[in-house]
């Protein structure tokens, strides 16, 4: 499960399984040049692409590919199915798998369901939702200390996405569980198998619920185009579904925990934005870019030899695409890429992709964010860091830049 080596080319990174400091192998990565050999945990070579302009380019490359038939290494047998990412790099039949027509045929429907326009009209139910979480945090007595990420960061992005797929709240307990193991690092292989199969079998029941007794959600919606003569196959709908799920909280959980850390250890930044002189859209494009939810995307396969820079990405090798990298890189984002400034203008990074495979939930990520965070400081304006930001734990999730935790004190307005 090696990598063949490039002549001049630095020696391979091996990403760190525990993430315990994803800001100091982002600069690694970037230091070693726009396309790196890295070792991913398991033992697993692919290379990464870590400088933004080269990483625009590879993502609108029709040589570069999803179909996991194209990698030497899984046509070899040298990926186990018990490898703790298994689930990242071959999750079944969906949009997220395929490219060209085939892509564009599963993405339609959901491209429809998530334009901006419709996203808007979520706006209402998101705004109740997050004032029903804020007043019960409200109840926490002052100076106590409080979860933010279970208490409000975690349970508004699943209940959003949850209403939108037509998955019951019942369900919640159960699927944190399972993807809890399904994007750890550190799920043991033995485990590997019966997470997917319980992963597989949740959401097949699901589809067979809406199959039965339809609502007004985007899974009944897959299936009745399905029995419309789209096409949609059992596997491609519930594929569908649990990627939607999995996305759909996860980037915005992170999104929310990593913009509310940022400020608070920013005080300067954060003064600008609670006296009105920056919007809070800055705050989430900041965020996005210095502090990106997802930082690294598995997994995409070369169809043959391309030049990235002065390197090559060899034909039949996996490629990873490093956000967390990128997000700094500074001849994009200029000399003070390194900084948190929500005043930066302007702010293209691409953090919720680029190209066909552009994160289909991006409007509706932002939109949670940007009803959550300026709600969440209108009634906790003295909100505080319970620790020093040095005492936060990354969870060994290598695709999100998430925390264990996020222990803040409270307190409220009048």
């Amino acid at each position: 499960m090696t990598c063949p080596i490039d002549h001049g080319a630095p020696a391979p990174i091996t990403l760190d399984p525990f993430v315990t400091d994803l800001d100091a192998e982002g600069a690694a990565l970037r230091a070693a040049g726009p396309l790196v050999r890295v070792v991913l945990p398991g033992g697993v070579g692919v290379y990464s692409v870590t400088h933004h302009a080269e990483a625009k380019k590879l993502l609108t490359d029709p040589r570069v590919v999803k179909d996991i038939d194209v990698w030497g290494a899984w046509q070899r047998g040298e990926i186990p199915l018990d490898w703790p990412l298994i689930g990242l790099a071959n999750p079944g039949r969906s949009m997220l798998t395929v490219d060209g027509d085939e892509h564009r045929r599963l993405r339609t429907l959901v491209a429809q369901a998530l334009t901006v326009r419709r996203v808007e009209k979520l706006r209402a139910g998101i705004e109740d939702l997050t004032t029903e979480m804020l007043d019960k945090l409200a109840g926490v007595p002052a100076g106590e200390t409080v979860d933010l990420k279970a208490g409000f960061a975690y349970p508004l992005p699943m209940n959003v996405i949850s209403a939108l797929m037509g998955v019951d709240a019942a369900e919640h307990p159960r699927l944190k569980a399972l993807f809890e193991k399904f994007f750890s690092t550190q799920t043991r292989p033995e485990e590997v198998p019966a997470m997917m199969a319980d992963l597989g079998a949740l959401f097949s029941r699901i589809v067979e619920s809406k199959r039965l007794a339809p609502g007004d959600d985007l899974t009944s919606a897959l299936i009745a185009a399905s029995e419309d003569g789209d096409h949609l196959s059992t596997e491609e709908i519930t594929n569908t579904l649990q990627l939607m799920v999995a996305a759909g909280h996860e980037t915005t959980i992170s999104l929310i925990v990593n913009a509310v850390v940022a400020l608070e250890t920013h005080p300067e930044q954060r003064a600008l934005v609670l006296a009105g002189e920056v919007p809070w859209e800055n705050v989430i494009e900041e965020t996005l870019r210095w502090a990106t939810p997802t930082s690294h995307v598995l997994i995409r396969f070369a169809t043959e030899d391309i030049e990235v820079g002065d390197r090559v990405l060899p034909r039949g090798e996996g490629l990873i695409v490093s956000f967390g990298a990128l997000g700094r890189d500074e001849a994009q984002h200029g000399e003070t890429a390194g900084d948190f400034d929500v005043t930066r203008t302007p702010n293209r990074h691409i953090s919720f992709g680029h190209g066909p495979h552009v994160c289909p939930g991006a409007a509706l990520s932002r939109l949670e964010a940007l009803v959550a965070l300026p709600a969440l400081y209108t009634r906790f304006p003295d909100l505080s860091l319970a620790v020093p930001r040095e005492e936060l734990r990354n969870k060994p999730i290598l695709t999100q830049n998430d925390l264990f935790d996020l222990p803040v004190r409270l307190t409220a307005t009048a």
